[in-house]
């Protein structure tokens, strides 16, 4: 699982926020703001409300003091360095709406930033029932990250401190070190910050464009197994491990959450990365060109990551990257279900995909298709504990180890360290080609072409 960098912060006085002080994960600066970032705010009509940016191109929400009520309206207008909101709530019934001024595009974040203050061009700190995004499509509003040699540790958009019951569409997010990060980390003293006395419901992500990340894109949820108070690390171990006198705990986790729409360009490690969450839809998303950085621990187009239950994750086209296409690190306690049908997994340089649960994972892989790899198509891991035979019907393998002059039945299904597979039978067969020639499918979305035994086997684009 992925081990990096996320900002702690606490509240005192008006506002103390959180900024990313180097690309190590855990490590974080906490920094007090004053009454005199908030911006202007004009005349409120119907409860809408317009906010620029201060004098030094930043705007501070505050809502301590209940300014904004649950169904208003608030617009942001012009070019803003930094965007904080704190403690801004609506409900379920009435969100609050943060969006770009009717007619007017919006530019967030500080491409010139190397270093220091202000390394989180967006930021909502303990907020809820939220709606952030743009009025008229991708380009209504701009989060752009840092450019410069510092950029790793510059998150673009920050979900952090139990925020939760928040949607967020309708944006670009480009450059910097992480595009969007929804997390929340475990402060010792506070009960509130670990599983299960809390949990963080109903996220929603989709009709991104996410683009030029040092890091990952998408960092939903806390990769971190426990968490060791004492020392203020994360711990992935056996809990016998765990040292003597130390306090540790779990990091919330996420509850109904979904991601789709979502295109991801050209990104440094994983491309949408999860973990901790429970009851998770991964859905029509394009994840293209990841793992730019040829890190062997960083590398998933979509990571269904450690501590995640009850998935689904369909319908999505990742191709022509380096890494691997899909990871999965989920958990089967308490009986999960995993699901993984109908997507299009085409042209990377490691194995296409790899299933490494734990707690005897069951994940029904189904109606796939795996292309052009160069390693082996799908890769079974038994040494986490994923023991239970995972079920693998009516997908087509295609192309495996660049087509080398001899495969082997088990590079299109390699299995190791005690996991097992079953495989369908009849219309539920999976089909396998040694080369794309010998499948008879069209060369981008790899459907079946006149001639073909493919079948209802693989992928359907809709």
């Amino acid at each position: 699982m992925k081990n990096r960098k996320h900002i702690v912060q606490s509240m005192i006085g008006v506002a103390v926020l959180l900024l990313a002080a180097s690309c190590k994960k855990e490590d974080a600066l906490q920094e007090k703001l004053t009454g005199d970032n908030v911006a202007v705010t004009a005349t409120a009509t119907g409860r809408q409300f317009t906010l620029v940016p201060d004098v030094n191109g930043r705007l501070l929400i505050d809502n301590t003091s209940k300014t904004y009520q649950p169904g208003d309206i608030i617009n942001l207008k012009g070019n803003f360095k930094a965007v904080q909101v704190v403690n801004l709530s609506g409900s379920s019934s009435a969100p609050i709406t943060i969006r770009n001024l009717t007619g007017t595009a919006v530019t967030i974040g500080n491409p010139a930033w190397n270093g220091g203050a202000y390394g989180v061009a967006c930021v909502f700190w303990n907020c809820h029932y939220i709606r952030f995004g743009g009025q008229s499509g991708q380009s209504s509003i701009v989060i752009s990250g840092s450019t410069q040699a510092a950029k790793a540790s510059y998150y673009d958009l920050q979900l952090g401190n139990k925020t939760d019951n928040i949607e967020v569409s309708n944006l670009t997010i480009q450059n910097g070190g992480n595009g969007i990060v929804a997390k929340t980390d475990p402060v010792k003293g506070d009960a509130t910050t670990a599983y299960p006395n809390t949990t963080m419901m109903n996220l929603k992500i989709h009709d991104l464009l996410i683009k030029g990340t040092t890091n990952e894109a998408m960092y939903i949820g806390h990769t971190a197994t426990y968490w060791d108070l004492t020392s203020n690390v994360p711990y992935y171990g056996a809990t016998s491990g765990m040292a003597g006198g130390h306090q540790y705990v779990q990091p919330i986790i996420w509850r109904n959450v979904k991601i789709y729409n979502n295109k991801v360009q050209n990104i440094g490690l994983d491309g949408i990365q999860t973990a901790a969450a429970d009851q998770m839809e991964v859905y029509n998303n394009e994840v293209t060109n990841w793992g730019m950085q040829k890190n062997s621990s960083h590398n998933g187009g979509i990571l269904i990551g450690g501590r995640t239950t009850n998935t689904n994750t369909h319908d999505n086209y990742v191709h022509d990257g380096w890494g691997e296409m899909l990871q999965f690190y989920g958990s089967g306690e308490n009986g999960a279900t995993h699901i993984m049908n109908n997507n299009l997994f085409r042209g990377n340089q490691l194995d296409g995909v790899s299933l490494r649960g734990t707690a005897n994972a069951v994940v029904r892989f189904t109606n796939n298709t795996i292309a052009v790899t160069k390693g082996n198509s799908l890769r079974l891991n038994g040494s986490t504990g994923m023991k239970s035979a995972q079920i693998i019907n009516a997908n087509a393998f295609i192309r495996p180890l660049n087509a080398a002059a001899t495969i082997y039945p088990k590079n299109y299904i390699y299995v190791e360290d005690g996991a097992a597979a079953v495989e369908g039978t009849g219309t539920l067969a999976n089909k396998k080609y040694p080369t794309w020639l010998s499948s008879k499918a069209d060369a981008v979305y790899y459907q079946p072409l006149a001639g073909s035994t493919m079948g209802t086997a693989g992928y359907r684009k809709k």
